[in-house]
């Protein structure tokens, strides 16, 4: 009974971050940005800014400005990047060493700056 309870619980939260996400007003009309994308935006987030209802408030916004400065596609490439940099070998030294490779994770550092200026400290 207290696992279906624990359950409830984060399908709970999960229905109020996705909620926001789709709030009126937001950046879900400009953008491509899958509802589990964003989901899994916010919750890294929160796990790193705390897990408070203020962190989710500028999370959430963070995901939505994100997503309306950088398209889902290159978001998920510069992802998959610093994912595969975390790596070891000749594999790894590939993507740490291509400048292609470097503008797409720029794009992304840029537009998550943004996020953070529109977010966090407006």
């Amino acid at each position: 009974m207290s696992r279906r309870l624990a359950n409830l619980g984060g399908m709970a939260a999960l229905a109020l971050v996705v909620g926001l996400a789709a709030a009126p007003g937001w950046a879900a009309d400009e953008n491509d940005y899958p509802t589990d994308a964003r989901v899994d935006y916010v919750f890294g987030c929160m796990a790193a800014n705390g897990q408070t209802r203020e962190s989710l408030e500028k999370c959430s916004c963070s995901v939505d400005q994100l997503a309306a400065i950088l398209p889902y596609d290159k978001y998920v490439q510069a992802s998959t990047i610093l994912s595969m940099r975390q790596g070891i070998g000749q594999r790894a030294n590939e993507f740490k060493s291509t400048k292609i490779f470097d503008d797409k994770v720029a794009d992304l550092r840029r537009a998550q700056a943004e996020a953070e200026i529109r977010c966090y400290r407006g």
